[in-house]
């Protein structure tokens, strides 16, 4: 018997729409759902006719984190810390996956996002929220650490430490009023207004060139941990060059002197 998806694909032209689809469980991470996850996002990079993904939730909730009950946490007995760490291994995998796919990533939050689903927003290079979102770093209140799946590294790059251990030593809610306050999303808007804005965004970052939208996301994720200003601008000097022999910047260039649209090839 065929296991259900635990996700969706809904392509408009350029843009995939990847919703997390166990509403019944609140979309509560599952094994299978990190599977369906993981193939989704190791395709990305033999896709470049896909330019965004857009990441959201079904049902009330975005998600609410790992299922607890499930084979996430390996038997008792010989060799579980292996088991163990190959399991863990598999879900950050997917935060790594996220940060590494060409394709920049708009996540819309609504109701909450807890633990494994917080990681997944954060992973996420753009975020929007209802007003009833609430996100939170879930791991410690289960006797666990408060950094998983990437959160350590990627809160306090977002938001800075001193507002991130607060919320990582605790565990406790970001509310949608807070998360904007600090930057950790762009904008709140009604839930039932919330794909469209996504959809908005997502249509204005179609409308730079291909290559440039891929390797300014690139950029980003090195830049951010790059050792000194020098190595900064040695990074973007190489990636202009790159980008000024394209046919898109003659077309770019040609589009503004003529005060039209462009019209983008990705060569």
């Amino acid at each position: 018997m065929t296991r259900p998806n635990t996700i969706t694909i809904e392509t408009c032209g350029a843009i995939d729409i990847l919703t997390l689809n166990r509403p019944a469980q609140l979309n509560a991470v599952s094994p299978e759902m990190i599977a369906d996850l993981t193939a989704y996002f190791s395709g990305l990079n033999d896709r470049p006719a896909t330019r965004v993904v857009i990441f959201h939730g079904n049902g009330p909730e975005f998600s609410a984190g790992a299922e607890l009950g499930s084979d996430a946490f390996a038997a008792g007995g010989k060799g579980r810390p292996q088991r163990q760490l190959k399991m863990q291994q598999n879900y950050s995998g997917v935060i790594r996956l996220m940060r590494s796919c060409p394709q920049p990533i708009i996540g819309l939050v609504h109701g909450a996002a807890c633990g494994a689903g917080f990681s997944f927003l954060l992973a996420c290079d753009v975020r929007f929220a209802a007003p009833d979102a609430r996100m939170n770093a879930a791991y410690i209140r289960i006797g666990v650490g408060g950094c998983d799946m990437g959160s350590g590294y990627l809160l306090p790059r977002l938001v800075g430490l001193s507002v991130a251990s607060e919320f990582l030593l605790t565990g406790r809610f970001i509310k949608a009023d807070r998360a904007k306050a600090i930057g950790l999303v762009g904008d709140i808007v009604p839930v039932e207004q919330l794909l469209a804005k996504g959809l908005e965004f997502a249509a204005e970052m179609l409308r730079v060139s291909p290559m440039g939208l891929r390797m300014t996301k690139q950029a980003l994720n090195m830049l951010i941990d790059a050792p000194s200003l020098d190595a900064a601008l040695m990074m973007e000097d190489r990636q202009q060059v790159i980008l000024l022999e394209t046919d898109d910047h003659a077309e770019a260039v040609a589009a503004f002197r003529e005060r039209r649209d462009p019209g983008y090839s990705d060569q």
